[in-house]
């Protein structure tokens, strides 16, 4: 599998060429747009990229044609935000913590216990005011996001420890994303952090290379690892977005009439992933209880979130531009916490 995505990365590299030659038109001279993501063809991502790939076909079909691209199948997510910085593909998924190593502004979304809620989550991120300076910071890398992605809560789960404190997380090794802030955030937590793709993580904990892993409910069953775990701890660590990216040569390229087009589309994509991500909790948490026969933990969060306030500290002392940023989230997390 490994060397089939890494020949779709050459391919995809070489695609890089024609566009330069040729605007990576097909023989009729419509322009192929390509866009990547990691996850499986039943996940909210896809389910909403395929409804863009539709209204993007339906009202600019005679001058574009999207292709979505599932399951990493033109390369890992790091390989894919590469592509699309060069212009091979046009769009792809990025999880924050690649975008982090882009831009120091991505930050700030990795911090653990940022928001109070999924209400003043997604009210922060709707905002954009908020979310336009960060989302533009990556212009010189080639590439700027276009929307955002719920990807729920982040928790722990582990094949044999259960998680009911920071304590149950001494000498385990956890795989997180590859952050300098996630792989802090284990440090303070007391556990070892195991950075790796998220592509490697179900044969790790198969192979007890690693004792568990962090994220959200889908990847207990959409990607098996509830086969292996069967404990999931609702820590509540990170609510963290995932974030579409898209090439700028590209998005420069189209008229203002396209522009104003894509960019209904993109909320388009915002819009249905939110409302299946909902749905599709639901669904994977009940599969995981009744067939995967995963416990579901309900620790204290207090303490996780104690041992982590050092991170938020940290950050904007490193980080001084984002207290605005910061300041602004909290308001939200006031807001929505006033109105429970």
């Amino acid at each position: 599998m490994k060397n089939f995505r890494k020949r779709g990365v050459l391919l995809l590299a070489a695609a890089a060429v024609c566009a330069v030659l040729s605007g990576c038109q097909s023989a009729d001279s419509t322009r192929i747009v390509r866009i990547g993501h990691n996850q499986s063809t039943n996940h909210p991502t896809h389910i909403a990229l395929t409804e863009f790939q539709t209204f993007i076909n339906d009202r600019l079909g005679d001058k574009y044609q999207v292709e979505v691209y599932p399951s990493e199948l033109l390369g890992s997510q790091t390989d894919m935000v590469q592509l699309t910085q060069t212009g091979a593909i046009d769009f792809c998924v990025a999880s924050n913590a690649i975008l982090e190593t882009f831009s120091k502004n991505y930050e700030i979304f990795n911090l653990p216990y940022l928001f109070s809620s999924a209400e003043a989550y997604h009210a922060a991120m709707d905002d954009e005011s908020l979310t336009n300076p960060i989302f533009d910071s990556t212009v010189k890398a080639g590439f700027t996001a276009v929307t955002w992605l719920d990807a729920g809560t982040r928790n722990f789960y582990t094949v044999n420890t259960p998680i009911n404190s920071p304590a149950d997380l001494k000498g385990l090794k956890i795989r997180v994303q590859q952050s300098p802030t996630n792989i802090e955030m284990m440090r303070l937590l007391g556990g070892s952090a195991t950075p790796m793709g998220f592509g490697d993580v179900y044969t790790a904990l198969q192979s007890h290379i690693i004792d568990g892993a962090e994220n959200n409910e889908m990847a207990l069953t959409d990607n098996g690892h509830g086969d292996v775990c069967k404990y999931y701890s609702y820590d509540m660590h990170q609510m963290v977005p995932d974030i579409l990216i898209g090439n700028n040569a590209f998005m420069e390229g189209l008229t203002d009439e396209e522009r104003a087009i894509f960019e209904e589309g993109f909320q388009l994509i915002n819009t249905v992933q939110r409302e299946e991500w909902t749905k599709a909790v639901e669904n994977a948490k009940s599969r995981a209880q009744n067939e995967q026969h995963v416990e579901f933990i309900y620790p204290d969060v207090q303490p996780f979130m104690d041992a982590c306030m050092p991170l938020h500290e940290s950050m904007l002392a490193n980080n001084p531009d984002l207290q605005s940023t910061y300041d602004a989230i909290q308001a939200y997390n006031a807001q929505y916490s006033q109105s429970e």
